[in-house]
């Protein structure tokens, strides 16, 4: 007889990375209403404590630590905090990450350009390669990791080529952990967002460059949308994964775009 796996989200470990405001904030405040001890990870520890308090009564299982992802020792000491606590890690949502204001390649400098790349893309798997590795070795062994991209992953918008190269990089990063990870039940997926209503699309309402060398205002979508298609995404059980899922404002310019 087929056993049946069903989630049970009670005892199960999260990590949240960027979980201080916006997206990360959102989805680590969902995992914890649904029941989950959930990691809160960013760079101040004040803000992320701020954060869990707005969960009420289920703030009991938020637990703030602060770590600067784009230093590799830093991740490391994390996630040993992490198993020493804990004994396992059963998701990780690898969210953190930045953009900058629209700039030519020309224009770009190299100090810009590295950060983005240490925050988007090398933070990313520094998390990501840590919560591979205790999901490997853990017993029972296995976990899932979900990454956030971003409409960007697919098509990058004017003047964003450090942002959009990061993010089409982190759809490798994700196809590549989901290969490895099926040998030792880890699922990899990702999940693309475009314009969800946030301080950094704020701007989104007054004008957005667009592929046409115009500058449009484009529709936006409540951040509760993102927090539902994630949460399907985390409450899959482990047989089963989403690869990737593009959530987007109805109306934003993305299908044919350009």
């Amino acid at each position: 007889m087929t056993q049946q796996h069903t989630f049970n989200s009670m005892n199960k470990i999260a990590l949240v990375t960027g979980a201080g405001s916006g997206i990360g904030k959102a989805c680590a405040l969902a995992l914890l209403k649904d029941e989950w001890q959930v990691v809160f990870v960013g760079r101040r520890l004040s803000v992320l404590e701020e954060a869990i308090a707005m969960a009420g009564a289920h703030s009991v299982n938020g637990h703030a630590m602060a770590a600067d992802l784009t230093h590799e020792a830093e991740v490391k000491a994390l996630f040993s905090k992490i198993h020493a606590r804990f004994g396992r890690l059963d998701l990780l949502f690898n969210n953190a990450g930045i953009s900058l204001p629209t700039t030519l390649p020309g224009d770009l400098s190299g100090d810009d350009w590295r950060r983005t790349v240490d925050i988007n893309l090398n933070g990313a798997f520094y998390a990501l390669s840590n919560a591979f590795k205790l999901m490997q070795e853990q017993r029972p062994q296995g976990g899932r990791i979900i990454n956030n991209g971003s409409i960007s992953a697919h098509v990058p918008r004017p003047g964003s080529i450090a942002y959009a190269t990061t993010k089409h990089a982190i759809s490798g990063l994700t196809r590549a952990a989901a290969l490895d990870g099926r040998a030792f039940g880890i699922a990899v997926g990702q999940i693309d967002i475009g314009n969800v209503t946030s301080d950094m699309t704020a701007k989104m309402t007054q004008g957005v460059p667009q592929a046409d060398g115009s500058l449009k205002p484009e529709p936006c979508m409540d951040i509760a949308a993102v927090v539902d298609a994630f949460m399907c995404m985390a409450r899959l059980p482990l047989t089963a994964n989403i690869l990737t899922v593009t959530v987007m404002a109805t109306q934003m310019p993305y299908v044919g775009r350009g």
